[in-house]
């Protein structure tokens, strides 16, 4: 599991709204829960052995992303694109009623037509998933996003940016409150939208924050 999915089940397993969760990893998490059941899962880019669990669960909270940085287009799009609308299509077909929290990411292009390669194919996955016909869909768009609570990053070389971002991660935030977060802050938006719904069907690193920090 991800740094960002790591942080978003803590959060969902502290929040009393939330009465299940079923992780869908690659590995075991680590984590022992009441709330928390684990499908292991090799291919995400089929579901149909997993298709039937879908109508017991209200929401989906994806977290699963790969960065651009070193790959063509072609791999980059397979990932992000082609296995987030598996799994969403997978979903929409057996449980239309539920909500899908997509995690994408801060200057995501929309129009889908612009030169940077990782933000179009991110607008294209985002353009989407808002269309398939669940109750509803929400695009998150963090920027830099601290890990708190002892989550950390599997990636050796971002965990040391982190570990020396971390020192100056409060002033940070308030310097620039649209574009620094934190996976505390991010997994506690996903869930409280997922559960409430919001405006926004695109939050941005100020609704991010708007919703996610304690209140």
């Amino acid at each position: 599991m991800g740094m960002i999915g790591a942080g978003t089940l803590l959060e969902c397993l502290d929040d009393a709204r939330v009465e299940r969760v079923l992780a869908v990893v690659r590995k075991p998490t680590g984590v022992r829960h009441a709330k928390l059941e684990e499908a292991l899962h090799h291919d995400f880019y089929d579901y149909s052995s997993l298709q039937g669990r879908w109508p017991g669960f209200d929401a989906c909270l994806f977290c699963l992303g790969v960065t651009s940085v070193g790959m063509a287009e072609a791999p980059y799009r397979r990932i992000t694109s082609d296995l987030t609308l598996a799994v969403a299509r997978s979903m929409v077909a057996v449980n239309p009623g539920m909500v899908f929290c997509y995690v994408s990411g801060k200057s995501t292009d929309s129009t889908a037509r612009g030169r940077v390669m990782w933000a179009r194919v991110k607008g294209e996955t985002e353009n989407a998933l808002l269309a398939l016909p669940f109750k509803a869909a929400y695009m998150f768009r963090p920027g830099y996003i601290q890990p708190l609570r002892g989550v950390r990053s599997s990636t050796a070389w971002y965990q040391a940016v982190y570990d020396t971002v971390g020192l100056l991660y409060p002033v940070l935030r308030r310097l620039m409150p649209g574009a620094v977060t934190n996976t505390a802050t991010l997994g506690r938006a996903l869930v409280r939208v997922a559960a409430a719904g919001d405006p926004e069907r695109i939050l941005e690193g100020r609704d991010i924050n708007r919703v996610g920090d304690p209140a």
